[in-house]
């Protein structure tokens, strides 16, 4: 009857009708996103867990610095530093598989453990980790909070007072 202009009662009185006769049902999707679960990864000993981020360092006159960081959960030792002028898959993949022949891991020994960054879920990366017989885990998505090793890691250097205010 609306399609052709008659109308008995206001709309918002149609739908007090509708609702007590269950004709009213969502209209958005009903499928949500699965339940996501924080990783617990436990370091029993050195080389058995490490963590690794990325962050900035700010340079000279504007520029910026990328500081590649791999932690060993277990002792808190970094076990590989770089620092780039920019961030990117190939150097991430440089990195990880230069520290793990530097450390001589041990295949299905290690598990790296990584936030959700660009460099962090790149297939190139992915597939070293598979040659490399390297465990990956990833925190949760918008969950900074998931990876607490390396960003109290960055905190600590950030705040130190001897920390420059450029590089």
């Amino acid at each position: 009857m609306l399609d052709e202009g008659t109308c008995y009662c206001n709309w918002r009185m149609m739908c007090i009708i509708l609702a007590k006769h269950d004709e009213v049902c969502e209209r958005r999707s009903q499928r949500g996103h699965p339940e996501s679960r924080r990783p617990k990864l436990k370091a029993t000993g050195s080389n058995h867990l490490w963590s690794w981020d990325i962050t900035l360092l700010r340079g000279l006159k504007g520029t910026f610095y990328y500081l590649y960081v791999i932690l060993d959960v277990y002792s808190r030792y970094i076990v590989g530093p770089m620092i780039a002028e920019e961030e990117s898959v190939h150097l991430a993949r440089q990195l990880i598989a230069e520290t793990c022949a530097k450390k001589g891991t041990a295949p299905d020994h290690l598990t790296l453990y990584a936030d959700r960054g660009s460099a962090m879920r790149a297939k190139t990366v992915a597939r070293l980790l598979l040659e490399l017989q390297v465990a990956k885990s990833h925190a949760r998505p918008h969950t900074p909070t998931d990876n607490p090793y390396s960003e109290a890691q960055f905190k600590t250097m950030k705040y130190r007072p001897e920390y420059p205010k450029a590089f």
